[in-house]
């Protein structure tokens, strides 16, 4: 190995390194600061001022998540597949619509925000809502959602198909029984990043979903989420203890479904 080689090789070695490093502090900052402010209280099922209950934030952010991902993956999953298996190769609308979902992958949330809060909370007149938020929130991930899906399947070797094919498969069973079960692993990816973006999300929720610190009656009742419970409690700078405990029930949760998506499609891609 060469001086050149050995250099290179340090820059990568240093480069993994440093993110390592970077990620394993913000997860340890988060901890120390937060696990000892942990306590029952904050798992009260009604919020107050006394026990900062971040339980109906809880609730509500995983309501916002399913209801999200129920409308995004179906539509983002099937125009994928419009995209890849149906349309013909150099259709000026399939390049229509993969550079618009690029252009929407890189618009600010609180333009998504302003969107979800002109459409659906004033000229739909449901006000702000965990329907409203979910809404906004699926129209923010459904790029993310097809251009991972699309990728996945790209993916997915020609041999695959033809062999389907020849064996006598139709179009519709060879999509949904070959090659969707060889991209579960790159749609998952994709799924997760959704969950990440839905669960940290803040700005667009605020202006559909509203700060109400209690869990709805229905889905068109307003309600905070984990991500804009924190907000309020460290811009309130009354309870910064509350928050950290906050984020680490955040941290928490983000990892623990980022790994049930994985052992999902583990198992999924294997049978």
């Amino acid at each position: 190995m060469n001086g050149t080689s050995k250099f290179l090789r340090s820059i990568v070695v240093g480069a993994a390194v440093f993110t390592l490093s970077i990620l394993v502090f913000i997860v340890a900052y988060i901890v120390i600061k937060g696990v000892p402010h942990l306590s029952l209280s904050l798992f009260s099922a009604k919020y107050t001022t006394d026990n900062i209950s971040l339980f109906p934030a809880l609730i509500n952010t995983i309501t916002i998540t399913a209801l999200s991902l129920l409308i995004a993956v179906p539509l983002g999953g099937g125009a994928a597949i419009y995209l890849v298996e149906y349309s013909k190769k150099g259709n000026r609308f399939v390049s229509l619509v993969r550079i618009t979902a690029e252009t929407l992958s890189g618009i600010p949330s609180i333009v998504y925000g302003l969107f979800g809060y002109l459409l659906f909370v004033t000229s739909l007149s449901w006000r702000f809502s965990l329907i409203a938020g979910s809404f906004t929130l699926a129209i923010m991930i459904l790029p993310v959602i097809m251009r991972t899906t699309e990728e996945a399947l790209l993916a997915v070797s020609d041999t695959f198909r033809e062999g389907s094919f020849a064996l006598g498969a139709g179009k519709l069973r060879t999509v949904f029984k070959i090659v969707l079960p060889s991209a579960v692993p790159g749609i998952s990816a994709g799924i997760i990043l959704s969950i990440g973006r839905i669960v940290g999300e803040t700005a667009a929720l605020i202006y559909t979903a509203g700060t109400v610190a209690q869990i709805p009656e229905n889905l068109f009742g307003s309600g905070r989420t984990l991500s804009v419970h924190l907000f309020a409690l460290w811009n309130e700078g009354m309870n910064v203890e509350q928050s950290y405990a906050t984020a680490v029930i955040l941290l928490v949760i983000v990892a623990g479904l980022n790994a049930l998506s994985a052992s999902a499609a583990k198992r999924m891609s294997s049978t």
